[in-house]
């Protein structure tokens, strides 16, 4: 199914379309256990469905827990829904801007992004959930200690840094107790 809308809408970058196993549901798989208590889920700038549709299978098997994925763009926003409804997936698509969201969602246990923006922008757009008491989940890759120390200045925040099981360069970024300085 992925394959198929890939090629429509370019849901992910077409070098990647072979190893779709390890380079997109391994590594969105990989934040499951990081947030084991977690039943509420938010995931932001959703795309091709990685990871919020592979967290997604996850709380459908537990049976227990929901996921909203956000993704403004309305082509890829569709590809989401038919994928959960065809799955019956435990999630809603808001087919909106993040900004848009945060009156639309309950507040979740757990925040998910990957490759949606630098760290500083990324924690501006998350601080709504994660001053709250959610769990911040990034995906980041090499440069991800310069994006640590970009944010510093104006957040304050406990950080746990995860190596990925995928890309022996990434890391997975677990923030907690985000608060904005002065």
């Amino acid at each position: 199914m992925f394959q198929k809308w890939s090629r429509r809408i370019n849901l992910s970058a077409s070098s990647t379309l072979g190893d779709v196993w390890e380079r997109h549901i391994l590594d969105s798989a990989q934040l499951w256990p990081l947030a084991p208590e977690a039943t509420g889920w938010l995931d932001l700038g959703s795309g091709g469905g990685f990871p919020g549709l592979i967290l997604g299978f996850l709380l459908l098997e537990r049976q227990d827990g929901f996921i909203d994925l956000v993704e403004s763009n309305r082509k890829k926003a569709g590809f989401l829904q038919a994928a959960i409804g065809e799955f019956g997936l435990p999630a809603k698509v808001h087919a909106r801007r993040i900004d848009d969201v945060q009156t639309l969602v309950n507040q979740p246990d757990a925040v998910t992004a990957r490759a949606l923006a630098p760290l500083p922008a990324l924690l501006a757009a998350t601080a709504p959930w994660l001053s709250q008491g959610a769990k911040g989940l990034f995906h980041k890759g090499r440069d991800y200690r310069l994006e640590v120390q970009e944010s510093v200045n104006e957040w304050s925040f406990d950080l746990v840094e995860h190596p990925s099981r995928v890309d022996p360069q990434g890391v997975v970024l677990e923030i907690t107790k985000l608060a904005a300085r002065g």
